[in-house]
């Protein structure tokens, strides 16, 4: 028997992603984010969510663009710094020790260090009460040729990306169940 535990915003998994975006002055600004997701296959756009009050959310509505760098594993201590201290207050990166790098297609810096970096244009922005969804069209996707499979795909098992759990939690991946598309035909 299933127990109710009442509206949450709570889902499995979710992403660890750290949004980069510039400021008014043009410093590089990150921002981890849980709430985001692939939200169209054509033409390609993400979507990621964040409170107003947020620096990021400022910056992204300004220059109506973002970066999502998916952080591997070995990232966790900083992709959890980047959603607890504030871009107003410190410089995030340097902190950390990390890269900014400016996107060639968008005004919007991205992680030297982290994997895979998708450089965003903003496409649509609408609140939803406390957050505000940020749709932006994928312009393109950088990744390290260290994770990419023998097609040049990325390959999730080498890059290792962190998941949140709304517990305040976060997880590294798991096994490969199946191959997905055809695992459901088989009798």
């Amino acid at each position: 028997m299933k127990k109710s535990i009442g509206a949450k915003s709570l889902a499995y998994p979710t992403p660890a992603w750290v949004v980069g975006s510039y400021d008014m002055f043009g410093n590089a600004n990150a921002m981890t984010a849980a709430w985001g997701g692939i939200c169209c296959s054509e033409p390609p756009c993400i979507s990621v969510s964040m409170r107003k009050a947020t620096y990021t959310y400022a910056n992204i509505m300004e220059k109506e663009a973002f970066t999502i760098n998916i952080p591997s594993e070995k990232y966790v201590k900083e992709t959890d710094y980047f959603g607890m201290a504030s871009g107003k207050d410190v410089d995030k990166l340097e902190k950390m020790g990390l890269t900014a790098v400016k996107s060639d297609l968008v005004y919007a810096p991205y992680i030297k260090e982290f994997p895979i970096v998708l450089e965003c244009k903003l496409v649509q922005s609408f609140e939803l009460g406390l957050h505000t969804q940020f749709i932006g069209e994928i312009m393109d996707i950088k990744a390290d040729e260290s994770v990419l499979d023998e097609d040049g795909n990325p390959d999730i098992q080498k890059i290792k990306p962190i998941i949140y759990s709304p517990q305040r939690n976060y997880y590294g991946i798991g096994k490969l169940l199946g191959k997905a598309f055809s695992m459901g035909m088989e009798e």
